[in-house]
Formats: C-alpha cells, sequence, structure tokens
C-alpha cells in the first residue's frame, strides 16, 4: 500500500497523532517563535467521519466552538463578531472586524467568477453530472496571502476535494500545516461536517476522509497537555460510548433558522428553554446544536452561576459530557463530571 494508516474513528487517528509526533517526532523547529515537534508529509484516512468528535477529559473538547466554527464556515461568514464570542483569542487577528485567513467561508461558499457561483455550487454542479469526476475540488489558500510574512492570519488548509466513488462520498484535506494538539481537532471536524453536509445534498452515504499534511507540529509549550491526553488513553477506563449524531438534509431555510436563533442566543436577546426548544421547526439533530448554544449563552451571559439542569438535560448525551468536561465548575449538581451521564 502506498498510502497513510486507516482509523475507524477520529480519536483513533488523533491518538496515534499525537503519540508519533510527541514521542518518535523527525524535526524541532521555531518558525515565528514558537519551538515544536514535527513530522512532514502527515497522512491518514478515518473509515467513519461521522465518529468525528473525541472523548478525552484532557483534552477539554470545545463542542460549542467546533459547531459555531462549522457554521460559520458553512455560510460564508468572516466575521469576528460571530466566531470571537465562542474564540476569543481569534478577535486579536481581524482587521477591521473581518478575519481572512481564518475565515474559510467565503472562499467556499461566497459567489466568485463569471458565472456568480460559488466553488461548493460548482463542485455540486460537477459531482451530479459527473459521479467519476476528479475535479470536485476547492481551493482556500490564496497566492497573495503570503505578501505579508508579518500577517498572523494565513490559511493554514490549502484546499478540500471530494470523490464521489461506488455511491458514497469520500473527501481529502490538503494542509500546509496543522497545529496536531488544537488545530488538527477543529479541522477535522469542521471538514467531515462539511462532508456530511455535502453528502447529504446529494443523497448519498458519507465515504471516508483523508487528511494530508505539510507540518503537522505539536507547540512545546503543549506537551504537558499532550502527555495527560495520551495517559488518560492509555488508562484502564474505556472510551465513553455516546450514539453519533447523524445529520439530516438540510435545507438553506433550516440554516437560515438555525443562524438566527444562534444570532439571538449570542447576543443574549433570545432564550431557549426545553419547551420553546421543542417547538423550533427543526430536526432534533439541529435542535440539540442550539440546545449547545443555550448552554454556551448561559455561560458567558450569566456567569455567576450553574447552567440550568434543564439546558444540561436537553443535550445530546455526548455534547452533555464534552460541555462537563470542558466548564466543570458551571455544571448543576445533577451533573457528574467525568461520567457518561
Amino acid at each position: 500500500m502506498v498510502y497513510g494508516p486507516t482509523y475507524d474513528s477520529f480519536q483513533q487517528a488523533y491518538l496515534a497523532v499525537l503519540r508519533t509526533v510527541a514521542r518518535r517526532y523527525q524535526y524541532e523547529t521555531a518558525s515565528r517563535g514558537k519551538k515544536a515537534r514535527e513530522i512532514i508529509n502527515s497522512s491518514f484516512t478515518i473509515t467513519d467521519p461521522i465518529d468525528r468528535t473525541p472523548y478525552l477529559a484532557a483534552r477539554r473538547t470545545n463542542i460549542v466552538f467546533n459547531h459555531a466554527e462549522a457554521l460559520w464556515y458553512l455560510t460564508g461568514r468572516d466575521d469576528v463578531d460571530m466566531i470571537g464570542y465562542y474564540a476569543p483569542r481569534l478577535r486579536d487577528l481581524a482587521v477591521e472586524g473581518r478575519l481572512t485567513g481564518t475565515a474559510y467561508g467565503p472562499r467556499l461558499f461566497n459567489p466568485t467568477g463569471e458565472d456568480g457561483r460559488s466553488q461548493f455550487d460548482r463542485v455540486m454542479s460537477l459531482l451530479r453530472e459527473d459521479p467519476d469526476t476528479k475535479r470536485a475540488a476547492m481551493v482556500i489558500m490564496r497566492p497573495d496571502e503570503l505578501t505579508d510574512p508579518t500577517h498572523p492570519d494565513v490559511a493554514c488548509t490549502l484546499g478540500l476535494q471530494f470523490l464521489l466513488r461506488d455511491g458514497r462520498l469520500h473527501a481529502a484535506a490538503y494542509m500546509r500545516g496543522n497545529d496536531a494538539v488544537i488545530g488538527l481537532l477543529c479541522d477535522t471536524f469542521s471538514f467531515t461536517f462539511l462532508q456530511e453536509y455535502t453528502a447529504r445534498r446529494l443523497g448519498v452515504p458519507v465515504g471516508t476522509y483523508a487528511h494530508h499534511v505539510g507540518s503537522m507540529h505539536i507547540n512545546l509549550l503543549d506537551l504537558d497537555r499532550v502527555d495527560a491526553i495520551l495517559t488518560e488513553a492509555a488508562g484502564p477506563n474505556a472510551r465513553p460510548r455516546f450514539p453519533v449524531p447523524s445529520m439530516p438534509v438540510t435545507s438553506h431555510d433550516d440554516l437560515a433558522l438555525v443562524m438566527a436563533w444562534e444570532e439571538g442566543l449570542r447576543t443574549d436577546t433570545r432564550r431557549l428553554d426545553p419547551v420553546r426548544l421543542d417547538r423550533v421547526p427543526l430536526p432534533l439533530y439541529w435542535q440539540q446544536v442550539l440546545a449547545l448554544f443555550e448552554v454556551y449563552r448561559q455561560i458567558v451571559h450569566d456567569p455567576d452561576g450553574p447552567v440550568s439542569p434543564d439546558a444540561m438535560a436537553a443535550l445530546h448525551p455526548g455534547h452533555r459530557w464534552l460541555v462537563a468536561a470542558r466548564w466543570p465548575d458551571r455544571m448543576p449538581a445533577t451533573i457528574r463530571v467525568g461520567w457518561a451521564s
């Protein structure tokens, strides 16, 4: 075989990458003042890309941000108002309220060229008209991003490709560099999220996901965190098992309603108790995403008390576990942090 290793889930791939880069690295680098361990030309494949979330308490995965970032891409946005609410550190990269390299959404989903269509629209047409096409690729990094060597916000992703083979939609991401601790998780979540969304639009099953990276690296400052993650994974307690949410076919109207609620919760002008959530005319999958945003609204806008038990109970069980691991000090007494509740 001439391709990289294959894993059933992202968690398996994630742990393998962390072990390799932390303990069997090829190079030590210090680009832009950050000392790191690195392997080059890293590739792996995941057979079930829908199983995209690692359940590792030491990692403290921010499942709220993961969904917000994927939606930020999917709706073609580049504003820091939205994404900076979920990741305040990104505000430091913004220019006049906009992000450049970090904002993949406009490059993928906003119209470009004389035909008035987006890269995504063209890819969808190609896949429908020629299922065997090799041209269903979308370019993300732009040549002009390197004109200012001091610019802090340069796209890490070169492009994405979809391949419709044997009736399943496979995807591949090509990256110039990837932080194995933080970026790898977030990027794989978003790219497999887009893959699943596209497969549902095409009416085909999700295939495999491949991830190719020129420089896979871990900053030395993150090595203690990596050791904690790997120690947890090697411990006697088995990985918590939760049902994997499966995205339904999602229309533009569905997305618009999701984003309307997201904005209302983010700006603290709307609230979602379980009764109101159940009445939102969206599939359960998207209701549970909104339930995440309601929990985060309480964390941000009601900082002095615990999240309400009703809000936690409305979450998907896996999301509840992740939220409790991320914000243990904000959990109500009914939530036992670290348990599959």
